[in-house]
């Protein structure tokens, strides 16, 4: 035979081909597989978010030991999170923004009257401003009735709760907003938040705010040492 191809050797490139094919295709997914795990890791390692709010992540991780008993419904923060700006008003009236705390750890807490469990917090909220109340930690409480503004205020001075600040927002846009970044799911509403505005940790109902568990919780979220 002169000139053209062996008829025998085609069956055999083929096969050649194929398993090259394939054997690069288990790679590529070797690749991506591996890079998928790296990646996750990778995210888990260094979560997306405000890179300010990383502090109060770290802290977040150490208090995460502490979130029992009374206080074993608080969920720390799992992703770097700044609190978007609520407006608010004071007692008298004067336009408040949450900025204005910047500096200090807060404890931000929307309550209402027609909110029974909010009802019963508020005598532990105002044990633990007593407590605590500091120029390095405040509870913040947000009233949010939208009908008779007169109703809260007459609700802490019949129970005698003298210790709490007193700020309200008739229309309930601290609710909606909260709600907006995915930290308002029902009444009462907490957040324990840094000094930047950062999420520390929440809770999406009572708790009892003056237990043991609770002071020590705060107390090591207010401790800056490791």
């Amino acid at each position: 035979m002169t000139g053209g191809t062996d008829p025998s050797t085609k069956p055999r490139r083929g096969v050649v081909r194929r398993l090259t094919v394939g054997l690069a295709a288990i790679l590529v997914a070797s690749a991506i597989g591996w890079g998928g795990v790296y990646g996750i890791d990778a995210l888990q390692r260094n979560p997306p978010g405000d890179a300010t709010c990383r502090p109060a992540l770290d802290l977040a991780q150490k208090i995460a030991p502490l979130t029992t008993g009374e206080v074993a419904a608080v969920s720390v923060a799992k992703a770097p999170l700044r609190i978007p700006e609520l407006a608010f008003e004071d007692g008298e009236g004067k336009p408040r923004k949450l900025s204005e705390w910047r500096g200090r750890t807060v404890l931000v807490n929307l309550w209402a009257t027609w909110c029974v469990p909010c009802r019963k917090e508020m005598p532990a909220l105002d044990n633990l401003q007593a407590a605590l109340g500091s120029d390095q930690f405040e509870v913040l409480a947000i009233n949010i009735d939208t009908r008779d503004a007169e109703k809260p205020k007459a609700f802490l001075k019949d129970a005698g709760l003298t210790r709490l600040g007193y700020y309200a927002d008739a229309k309930a846009k601290v609710f909606q907003d909260l709600k907006s970044a995915g930290k308002a799911l029902g009444m009462p509403t907490t957040l324990l938040l840094d000094e930047q505005g950062c999420e520390i940790a929440s809770i999406a109902g009572p708790a009892q705010w003056d237990s043991p568990e609770a002071i020590a919780l705060l107390k090591k979220a207010l401790t800056r040492s490791p």
